[in-house]
C-alpha cells in the first residue's frame, strides 16, 4: 500500500490550501482515512479523519477551518484548509484503515513522504 500526498507549499496566514492524498494497493473497500501532521521534534498527530461517508473527526485546533472530503471510488481524500495559521505548518501525511483506541488514531500502513505546508508572512 502506498500513499501519494500533494498540494502543500507556502501560504500566508489567513490563506487557503488543498491537500490531496491518493492511496494505491488497497484491495476492496477502505475504512477510515485521514490526515496527520508532524513538526520536528513532535509526534505525528491526527488532523482530520473521514470515518465513513457521514462521519468525520477533527483536531480541536482545526475545527471550523479544515474540512476533509472523501472520494471512495478513487481511494482519495482531500483536505481543504482555510484561515491558515503559522501553527498549522508541518508535514502532512495521510493513511487509511485507521483504527481508534481511546482518543488516538492509529495507521494501518507505512507512511508516505508527506507534503510540507508552511504558513508564514
Amino acid at each position: 500500500v502506498q500513499f501519494a500526498e500533494s498540494g502543500g507549499g507556502l501560504v500566508e496566514p489567513g490563506g487557503t490550501m488543498r491537500l490531496f492524498c491518493d492511496a494505491s494497493g488497497i484491495i476492496g473497500s477502505v475504512g477510515a482515512m485521514g490526515w496527520f501532521r508532524q513538526v520536528p521534534g513532535n509526534r505525528r498527530e491526527m488532523v482530520a479523519v473521514s470515518i465513513d461517508d457521514d462521519h468525520r473527526e477533527y483536531a480541536e485546533s482545526v475545527k471550523g477551518r479544515f474540512t476533509i472530503f472523501r472520494v471512495n471510488a478513487e481511494k482519495r481524500i482531500i483536505l481543504y484548509m482555510s484561515d491558515l495559521k503559522p501553527e498549522d505548518s508541518g508535514v502532512y501525511f495521510c493513511n487509511a484503515d485507521l483504527r481508534r483506541e481511546s482518543t488516538q488514531w492509529f495507521a494501518a500502513y507505512d507512511w508516505g513522504q508527506g507534503t510540507q505546508v508552511t504558513v508564514t508572512s
